[in-house]
């Protein structure tokens, strides 16, 4: 499978074509490499930092993962990744910088694809099971990526978009094989043969070890790179300052690998410290209450929407063993937290990351929570609000976040959406926020979801939080939408309580009921009750749906 090749002293990469397809010059972000606590050898694997440093410190027989059919140890993790690297290199002609696509839901043996991928020096593609056979072939066109591990239970798709590019033409060479299962040709038998041990790639710090995909706003995807350095960093900035977790925590969340979210909280933080977690192949709230309790563990990351529908089922003893909660992915309403708190006596860790950053870069550990805030950059980043023409806001004042780092986003040959995203190699993230005199950054709204109407600014979080309080309202999202008169009208999307009647009554009710909590204006002219709101694999809202709808 090896592609174009160079011999080139500062990279192990001999397919050069995530170098190739990297923004250049003012395109890209400012990194911080001048931090001690940041420094990384020029030559790094981020599978050897990760793993194999675990089997040099005595911790082989430590459980790394708890799965439904068992669990694993460190040590298996670490030589089923090195035959499944054998294998890549031996039998599939795998060169350091090719791309392999990974593709099933939160199990062991994806892991260890995932790992033997870094090891043999090929950059990860992971995609979410749920994924369809037209979103596949894009990520494989995209990525130029010609060989796919996959769960058995989700190859036909897998297979069916292996066989042709966006344009239908036959993809030439392209190959598909099947974990957990047991036929003569998939890759649990084909490792039988392949030894436990494997030599690692001397990648670079600075070689891409990961191409996550992200939707963005419009649901077009994008590819943002990752280097074995990057993923260090965020392995040793949010855990560290944040969370602070033990090698005797269990890990538990609903986000799917392919999901930089889950990455982080699922893998490269445990990890890290040497810690284990448990991986559910099933992600509802219910799943999740129950993955708690039988794997007793100790730290969850999911959504705010996951948090809120478990306080529906929650029973105490469920979540005795857990002691640190974390949320991403979509704002954290503050009814969402208070009810979770009062409830479990828990708080919440909020927290804002993307898939460009690879994780989060402002957040606050728990004894400096302020409710409401997101919190403060991360050490390792630096964030500042700024108006329309650039200058930086006032306190309190809201703007565009932009923020700068340890990582920064480096779109996969997308130089328009880069241009959008780097400015003057600060990230913009895309998100409204103001920041407080006391330097706590408060989650105003998407750029683009920033209500102006009748002159007015009206974020549509601030609304979400007063519908949520009313025990009618189960779910709901506002947005903006076109009116001739004001501009836009507030419009609200509303997912009705089940002993309730979503009708022109409770309208008016939840009309009234804003109004009497927060400015009149605000208020949502416009009501639509939906049985569901549209959501990704890990709960995020898709509210370009929701403009589509309100058009």
């Amino acid at each position: 499978m090896a592609g174009r090749t160079v011999a080139e002293k500062h990279t192990a990469h001999q397919d050069t074509f995530c170098a190739d397809h990297m923004p250049s010059g003012e395109a890209l972000p400012a990194i911080f490499h001048h931090l001690p606590e940041y420094q990384y050898s020029e030559r790094l694997n981020a599978a050897a930092e990760l793993l194999d440093r675990r089997i040099e410190a005595g911790d082989g027989e430590r459980t790394v993962f708890h799965c439904d059919s068992g669990t694993w140890s460190y040590r298996r993790l670490y030589e089923t990744a090195n035959r499944i690297a054998n294998l890549l290199v031996e039998d599939l002609g795998l060169i350091p910088g090719n791309r392999v696509l990974l593709r099933g839901p939160n199990h062991a043996m994806l892991a260890a694809c995932w790992f033997a991928v870094l090891k043999a020096g090929g950059v990860a593609v992971t995609t979410a099971h749920l994924l369809r056979c037209r979103e596949l072939v894009a990520v494989a066109d995209k990525a130029e990526i010609s060989l796919a591990l996959c769960d058995a239970r989700h190859a036909k798709e897998c297979r069916e978009a292996f066989s042709r590019h966006v344009d239908r033409r036959p993809r030439v060479g392209a190959q598909v094989l099947v974990f957990n299962d047991d036929g003569k040709d998939s890759l649990n038998e084909l490792l039988r043969s392949k030894p436990a041990a494997f030599k690692n790639s001397e990648t670079a710090a600075d070689d891409v070890a990961i191409v996550a995909f992200t939707s963005g706003s419009t649901g077009q995807p994008k590819g943002t790179m990752h280097t074995h350095r990057d993923l260090l960093a965020a392995a040793d900035c949010f855990p560290r300052y944040i969370l602070r977790p033990n090698r005797d925590d269990v890990f538990i969340g609903t986000p799917p690998l392919a999901f930089t979210y889950a990455l982080g909280g699922l893998l490269l933080f445990p990890m890290r410290v040497g810690a284990s977690s448990a991986l559910l192949e099933q992600s509802s709230p219910k799943h999740l209450l129950e993955g708690i309790a039988r794997h007793q563990a100790s730290v969850c990351f999911t959504a705010p929407t996951a948090y809120r529908a478990m306080l529906k089922e929650l029973r105490p003893r469920q979540i005795a063993s857990l002691h640190k909660c974390v949320s991403a992915g979509e704002a954290l309403p503050l009814a969402t937290y208070e009810a979770w708190q009062e409830t479990t006596r828990l708080k919440i860790i909020d927290g804002i990351g993307s898939t460009e950053m690879l994780h989060m870069f402002i957040s606050a550990p728990e004894e400096k929570i302020r409710p409401g805030a997101i919190g403060k950059p991360i050490y390792g980043y630096e964030a500042k609000v700024v108006r329309s023409d650039g200058s930086e806001a006032a306190a309190d004042e809201p703007g565009r976040l932009a923020v700068r780092g340890i990582t920064g986003c480096k779109y996969l040959d997308n130089p328009a959406e880069q241009a959008k995203y780097v400015q003057n190699g600060w990230n913009f993230s895309g998100d409204s926020f103001r920041v407080d005199q006391d330097g706590y950054y408060w989650f105003q709204a998407r750029t683009d979801d920033l209500i102006i109407s009748s002159g007015y600014n009206i974020s549509g979080i601030e609304v979400e939080s007063v519908l949520l309080e009313h025990p009618a309202v189960r779910e709901c999202a506002v947005i903006g939408v076109p009116d001739s008169e004001r501009g836009n009208l507030v419009k609200a999307f509303i997912v009705a309580s089940p002993d309730r009647q979503p009708d022109d009554h409770l309208k008016k009710e939840l009309q009234d009921f804003v109004k009497a909590q927060i400015a009149p204006f605000k208020y949502p002219r416009a009501i639509e009750f939906l049985s569901a709101l549209p959501r990704t694999a890990t709960g995020k809202l898709q509210r370009f749906e929701l403009r589509e709808r309100g058009k």
